[in-house]
């Protein structure tokens, strides 16, 4: 019996790296598995903000990819500025208050003239490419994923003109992603954008999202069937010999302007002043990229003696600090729109041994994973008394060589079996 043919339309591959190319590349690896073949369409000359070259690895010898030219606006900013190209097409926006002239205007060019998003002009050469090969090819369906969201347009209009089924795949919500409201939008373009996101919601056969939050958002946007299906964890082969000597709190991935935890910040000081044995013992380290008003903030509280800022690594290496850390940090924005982020990095934590200490919005989706997993401990901006407490928890721990997770209800979460619930969704879509 052959296998059912998908085309799956994706920006982020690699060689980029990050949690966004992660989570069709695992699909990719496991769907044929589960009767499905997958097809991958994307950008030849892609400007990718960050690179991992150790994921191409794990591109399946016998995945067809097809790739086509993409024209970025991008790679013209960089001439003028090119770090700060960079960190906004990576998301990295510095607060309002110290935005130079070149950024506003970036930012106002970005939301205003690029609707969705800075790869709208590959939509028009993709639909005419992939127009001819679906119907030489005889594809039944395609998935989009975003962000970026551009390429949901693609979908859109495949769909209007061959009569194809589609899935669109929402690794992040649309108008109510946190750096939305940075782009400087006129009352115009926030109106556009909103009309977009309707026609997507509305026209694809299936859609898909990350979280429950996200699912709900959606609900009130579309009567189209809605999946939650998770980012997750895969088998690795990296090893460790040991934890680190010192207590070591490890965040992995970005820490953006405002996704700048204070209150965690105070409560570390607070801890090195009071307990010679923690502040002789504590070490901060920051893995990923970091803005400038982060930093500034931790040298502010006193922590610029314990903290190391490594700066991006590839995923295995991620990997390797994770395991031998002895305690990992997850850090969400205290707002309602971030309830539903789940960052790719959260499920791997799961898997890593080492406890969680997670400060985000109440009632968000990580807060119910990492609880419903026994895996760390949640808390809101509120609550430093009850995270001072928890620190001090760990460390008395560290000390007397507990340190430990005791992880219940995993399997779910993990890459295969997120695949075999896409694999059966496709089969009926």
């Amino acid at each position: 019996m052959s296998k059912k043919k998908v085309l799956i339309i994706t920006y982020y591959w690699p060689p980029a790296g990050g949690p966004g190319v992660q989570r069709w590349l695992k699909f990719v690896k496991y769907l044929p598995k589960f009767g499905i073949e997958p097809i991958v369409y994307c950008p030849e000359n892609p400007n990718y903000p960050i690179m991992d070259e150790s994921l191409v690895n794990e591109i399946p010898d016998t995945v067809t990819i097809l790739k086509q030219p993409i024209n970025e606006p991008y790679v013209l900013a960089s001439v003028f500025s090119k770090g700060k190209s960079n960190k906004i097409s990576s998301g990295v926006i510095p607060k309002a208050k110290k935005q130079s002239f070149i950024e506003k205007t970036m930012l106002y060019v970005r939301g205003n003239f690029f609707i969705p998003d800075a790869r709208k002009n590959w939509v028009k050469p993709s639909v005419s490419f992939l127009s001819d090969y679906i119907e030489k090819h005889k594809i039944e369906t395609i998935i989009t994923t975003g962000p970026p969201h551009s390429l949901h347009l693609i979908g859109l209009q495949l769909k209007a003109t061959l009569g194809v089924k589609w899935v669109a795949d929402f690794r992040d919500p649309w108008t109510t992603i946190g750096y939305h409201k940075e782009l400087k939008l006129t009352e115009a373009s926030k109106i556009k954008h909103l009309g977009l996101e309707q026609d997507v919601l509305n026209s694809a056969d299936e859609i898909i999202v990350t979280s429950n939050h996200t699912k709900n958002e959606f609900l009130t946007k579309t009567n189209q069937p809605i999946s939650v299906i998770t980012n997750g964890y895969d088998s690795h082969s990296v090893r460790v010999e040991g934890k680190d000597e010192l207590f070591t709190l490890s965040h992995i991935g970005s820490l953006l302007s405002e996704r700048n935890p204070v209150v965690l910040w105070e409560t570390l000081s607070e801890l090195i002043k009071e307990n010679s044995a923690f502040s002789e013992a504590f070490k901060l380290q920051l893995i990923g990229v970091v803005s400038d008003d982060v930093i500034e903030s931790i040298h502010q509280n006193g922590l610029k003696d314990h903290v190391n800022i490594v700066g991006y690594v590839n995923h295995d290496e991620a990997l390797k600090f994770q395991m031998k850390s002895q305690v990992l940090l997850l850090i969400e924005i205290d707002s309602e729109d971030t309830k539903a982020i789940i960052p790719g990095k959260v499920f791997e934590y799961l898997i890593s041994e080492t406890p969680i200490l997670a400060i985000g919005p109440k009632d968000s989706d990580v807060e119910q994973i990492i609880k419903s997993t026994n895996t760390g401990t949640y808390f809101n901006y509120q609550q430093k008394a009850e995270l001072k407490t928890q620190l001090l928890s760990y460390f008395e721990a560290f000390q007397n060589n507990a340190l430990k997770v005791n992880a219940i209800g995993l399997q779910p979460y993990s890459r295969r079996a997120l695949t075999e619930k896409l694999a059966g969704l496709l089969k009926h879509v």
